[in-house]
């Protein structure tokens, strides 16, 4: 069996970290118990070698082999074939998995983006278009309230899905959103309180942190 390698920036600004997507990842490895290493690329200037691994300049990639894939689902899809701690193996509750990993990353996530793209404005929410936002954030939450108020995980035991929930739903850390929705609130401590987050948070934090002693800081 080959090396996993997860590539992730050297660098970045104070306040992406501990959210930048390599995270997810980590935290899948971690729960999977899969070995791997970390590498770098730079977070500026982003190379054609950058590109031609992630064709959008971002990060991660993992790289198993000769094989390299891209987009963060999509690895702990790649991921889930390796251990049944991310995918059981079973057709049907494999099934209930996937549908979770797809409603994180499709139904839940981008909303969520947006309203944390617009948090950052100088008056956030005063237009009708960021109103508009916050109010599908809210329906779309309130689905999901629904969902885990009578649930530990969404698809039976923890799996990929609830790693990529926890990090559509760890968008809103730092505001009072979802103290209207306990259900999900609780959801995302006992995600977080897994020693598996816990290893891949700090890891990440320590990998960033390691760039500013060594002075390869950017502006």
């Amino acid at each position: 069996m080959s090396d996993l390698i997860l590539t992730t920036f050297d660098w970045v600004p104070e306040r992406p970290r501990g959210y930048v997507r390599d995270l997810r990842v980590r935290w899948a490895l971690e729960e999977a118990g899969l070995p791997y290493r970390v590498e770098s690329v730079p977070f500026d200037p982003r190379g054609p070698e950058h590109f031609a691994r992630q064709p959008f300049g971002q990060v991660p990639w993992l790289t198993d082999g000769e094989m390299s894939i891209f987009e963060s689902g999509a690895i702990l899809l790649y991921l889930g074939e390796r251990s049944e701690a991310l995918m059981p193996a079973k057709a049907s509750a494999r099934a209930e998995v996937l549908q979770w990993v797809f409603a994180a990353l499709n139904s839940m996530e981008p909303p969520f983006l947006a309203w944390l793209v617009l948090s950052f404005a100088k008056d956030p929410f005063t237009t009708d278009g960021a109103k508009a936002v916050a109010s599908f954030r809210d329906k779309r939450l309130l689905h999901l309230e629904a969902v885990l108020i009578g649930r530990e995980w969404l698809a039976g035991g923890f799996s990929a899905a609830d790693i990529l929930m926890t990090e559509a739903l760890r968008l809103f850390d730092g505001s009072d959103v979802l103290a209207a929705f306990p259900a999900c609130q609780r959801y995302v401590l006992r995600a977080t309180s897994r020693p598996a987050f816990g290893k891949a948070h700090a890891d990440q934090l320590a990998h960033f942190a390691a760039a500013d002693a060594t002075g390869a800081r950017h502006q």
